[in-house]
């Protein structure tokens, strides 16, 4: 599987503090049958150095050689969505157009939909990032539904379909998946401690909702295509 959304880098963000704990998160994740993490902290304002998230990505792939875990590494972040899109080329995903598009967590701006607009006109392909946690769009779906409609896709956090951030982002996450509106799920991983890495069970809370194939696509198919660049096939 391909987790596009990990916080596995070390001292980097609000992820782990030590090279010793992102280590344990990707052991976590092989056991789990991960392959592939996007290693993805957290961009919220600029300027940033954009050589940072390569530079530890790639130290932390020999770190990973060093320690025989078979776990492919690649580059990403986690970008606020309030930023300028023009800016936001250095912070896509495995340098292609996809970009992890972060709303603020208490709400969804009332410009959301100009944000989602103007991101696309800059040539990227916003997905956004854990809309079942947000109260905005708990309250309101149809917010959401409106933003893919525009070009936006959608990442559910993989916990919040095994119940780790409450029943009310369960439902919604379900919700979302009932009405085919999400792409991808994701770890959005922090420590291996709590929010740890690992997809398996929320596939198979998925494939309850829209079947085995589909919730598949959403850690293999989908992800595989946005790391190659490519458009998400039906």
């Amino acid at each position: 599987m391909i987790d596009l959304h990990c916080h596995i880098l070390p001292a980097i963000d609000d992820g782990p503090a030590h090279l010793a704990e992102s280590l344990e998160m990707a052991r976590m994740a092989v056991a789990d049958g991960v392959d592939t993490i996007v290693a993805t902290p957290h961009v919220k304002e600029l300027p940033y150095p954009a050589e940072r998230i390569p530079g530890q990505v790639e130290t932390f792939r020999q770190a990973l050689q060093a320690a025989q875990i078979p776990l492919n590494i690649l580059p990403g972040a986690d970008v606020s969505a309030l930023l300028e899109p023009t800016q936001l080329a250095p912070f896509t995903l495995n340098t292609t157009p996809y970009l992890l598009f972060e709303f603020p967590h208490s709400h969804v701006p009332q410009n959301a939909g100009q944000l989602v607009f103007n991101a696309i006109m800059a040539g990227l392909k916003p997905i956004i990032t854990h809309p079942e946690r947000n109260p905005s769009f708990m309250r309101q779906p149809q917010l959401l539904f409106d933003l893919v409609e525009a070009g936006a896709l959608v990442q559910l956090t993989a916990d919040s379909l095994t119940g780790g951030f409450g029943a009310d982002a369960r439902e919604c996450a379900l919700h979302i998946l009932r009405r085919k509106q999400a792409h991808f799920l994701a770890s959005d991983a922090h420590s291996s401690q709590r929010r740890r890495p690992g997809l398996s069970q929320a596939v198979a809370e998925a494939a309850q909702v829209i079947g085995k194939k589909a919730a598949l696509k959403l850690v293999l198919d989908h992800p595989a295509a946005v790391l190659a660049g490519r458009e998400l096939a039906d």
